[in-house]
């Protein structure tokens, strides 16, 4: 299930990297996918639980572009203001980390591993800036093909696929992601 508190948080450990806590919403945006995409690579699932899409700027999260975007569609129960408490809105295509923090603990969404895949994407990729990580993502991210100024869904079981199970592993988890959106709608209904 999304968790806004979570993807906060994630986002919060990336802005909290960069030297001045701030970075283009694209490079952000790109961090967070290829975090996403590499939890579905070790452990079968995301971070998130968001929905990928492709779009002309590359492969993205839907639930979490629109936070970033300042477009909140929460429920009353939703945690409404989770994602405003950690990240400042968008200025001259910038977010900007609005809750300082000191330790990683302080991320209490996360779990150890989570921070070990956001820690590591950071090695790789933080020193990239956005049209750099946006191209990177073109060109390395197989699940995504140019939707020419539209946008789709991404296939999870692509992704799988894309990121190295073999067809029937990748099949197994579209089947529980789905499972698991389907047990999501029925407690939201209730």
């Amino acid at each position: 299930m999304f968790n806004k508190r979570k993807v906060a948080q994630m986002a919060a450990f990336f802005l909290n990297k960069s030297s001045d806590k701030r970075m283009p919403h694209l490079k952000l945006m790109k961090l967070l996918y290829l975090a996403d995409r590499e939890a579905v690579k070790q452990f079968g699932f995301s971070i998130s639980h968001d929905m990928f899409v492709a779009m002309p700027h590359g492969p993205v999260l839907s639930q979490t572009l629109d936070l970033i975007n300042g477009y909140d569609q929460s429920s009353e129960y939703d945690q409404s203001s989770e994602w405003e408490s950690w990240i400042s809105d968008k200025e001259n295509h910038e977010v900007s980390l609005h809750k300082l923090f000191s330790y990683d603990n302080e991320l209490d969404e996360l779990s150890q591993a989570e921070l070990a895949v956001l820690t590591d994407i950071w090695a790789e990729f933080g020193e990239m800036d956005q049209w750099t990580i946006r191209d990177w993502t073109h060109d390395n991210c197989p699940e995504w093909h140019d939707p020419h100024g539209s946008s789709y869904p991404i296939d999870f079981e692509k992704l799988a696929y894309a990121v190295g199970f073999d067809a029937n592993i990748a099949q197994e988890l579209k089947q529980a992601v789905e499972v698991e959106k389907q047990i999501e709608q029925f407690f939201n209904q209730l």
